[in-house]
């Protein structure tokens, strides 16, 4: 594994220096049901807060991201390239090699009081979901989100994990001095769909809980409807189940993201096409055939669709008696095709 080219620039910080030394790197397993099979590399970061370059477009400037890989092991997750930057696998690897800086809170804190930093707003879950199951064992979110309660730091958080109920006190405290926005992806509720592309996450209907949670303490929570899965969840019988289901969950907002296909994410998502649905490959291969993005038409067509439901279901960025002192989560769009590749949400 290449440690030692593993650098703050790989994770678009504006500094030039290793990230760690590979000295500091501690390998483990552990023989538990839910982390059979997955070894994590436990690893000191010199830096946590990273810039997100300024090609990318997106509407927020700087990330933290506690891990690298996930076990949510989303066949069509764009981040899976990151891990070739370790010379790790971007398909099992990236599901099964999970790096974990352990050191992220006490660093955080320190960069949030530097002098230097100038109280930005931060985004996490942008690369990774921060609330894999990895946290379950680590719990370097408690510790971040104090931090960023501390020092009034404006932060917002992308999720598919349930586990930031666990974290819901924290999140109420720093919702008081802060902006602190909260999304939570939910594509589609297709159960056997999910089982089949999303197969380490929490159901649909479990995710639409937390929005629901978080709503009833105060919370408001949008809903990233991604990905939109064309030709397996894209049926306007489907986008309207899905869309109900996010109304009833009482979101704050829903907004619809088809799905793309970067390299690393496209060659993994296209053999798990094969196997489970190879009817579909070639219908696939024409509507990727420019690049990493469905073409605007289609784009165009399911965010008008999702737009209108959410409309007819009551879905809007404001509604009656919700909270105003927590802003919603930043949620980016599509970079341009010619952009490099860089941060986007958790898909």
């Amino acid at each position: 594994m290449r440690w030692e080219n593993l650098t703050v620039d790989s994770e678009h910080s504006r500094a030039d220096a290793a990230l760690f030394g590979a000295e500091a790197v501690t390998t483990r397993t552990f023989d538990t049901p839910e982390f059979r099979g997955i070894t994590f590399h436990e690893i000191r970061a010199r830096s946590i807060i990273n810039r997100v370059p300024g090609a990318s477009r997106m509407p927020f400037e700087w990330t933290v991201n506690p891990y690298r890989g996930c076990t949510h092991a989303c066949v069509y997750c764009f981040a899976r390239k990151t891990h070739s930057y370790l010379d790790l696998d971007t398909g099992h690897g990236f599901d099964s090699q999970i790096v974990v800086k352990v050191n992220a809170p006490e660093l955080l804190r320190r960069q949030l009081a530097s002098r230097r930093w100038n109280g930005d707003h931060i985004a996490m879950g942008t690369n990774v979901d921060c609330y894999q199951r990895a946290e379950g064992r680590y719990r370097l979110m408690p510790g971040i989100l104090a931090a960023l309660r501390d020092h009034a730091n404006p932060f917002s958080i992308l999720t598919k994990g349930t586990l930031i109920l666990r974290d819901l006190q924290l999140l109420r405290q720093a919702a008081e001095v802060t902006d602190v926005g909260v999304s939570v992806s939910v594509g589609f509720t297709d159960e056997t769909l999910w089982r089949t592309v999303e197969p380490g996450t929490p159901a649909p209907e479990r995710r639409l809980d937390v929005v629901r949670t978080l709503a009833e303490h105060g919370i408001g929570c949008g809903v990233l409807m991604a990905p939109v899965i064309p030709f397996l969840s894209d049926r306007p019988e489907q986008l309207r189940a899905t869309v109900r289901a996010i109304a009833a969950s009482g979101a704050t907002s829903v907004t619809p993201l088809v799905l793309h296909l970067r390299p690393g994410a496209r060659e993994w998502f296209m053999a798990w096409l094969s196997r489970h649905h190879p009817y579909l490959v070639g219908r696939y291969e024409r509507l990727y055939a420019d690049g990493a993005y469905a073409p605007k038409w289609y784009q165009r067509r399911i965010t008008r669709q999702v737009h209108e439901l959410a409309q007819e279901y009551g879905i809007g960025p404001t509604r009656p008696g919700l909270p105003r002192r927590t802003a919603a989560a930043v949620v980016p769009s599509p970079p341009p095709e010619t952009a490099e590749p860089t941060q986007l949400t958790l898909l």
